[in-house]
């Protein structure tokens, strides 16, 4: 997950897309993968600029469950 960045008790990257339509459609791709997985990142939407933010809060910071679905989003692109 190199292109991952860990920041505190989370990993985080921005995923830069043509434009605003190309940003939603990962947007919703990435919303699918979560629900299914009951684990969800959090998303900050900037044009064409998505960035993804994930932790487990409930066992207080990073778990195999955080890089296995970085792994799946990196798939999308």
């Amino acid at each position: 997950v190199a292109r991952w960045k860990k920041q505190g008790s989370a990993i985080t990257r921005t995923f830069e897309f043509k434009d605003f339509v190309a940003a939603m459609k990962f947007v919703n791709a990435v919303a699918r993968l979560a629900e299914t997985a009951w684990h969800h990142p959090d998303i900050d939407i900037r044009w064409n600029q998505v960035t993804l933010t994930l932790t487990s809060h409930d066992a207080g910071g990073l778990t195999a469950k955080d890089f296995e679905l970085a792994q799946r989003f990196d798939r999308l692109t």
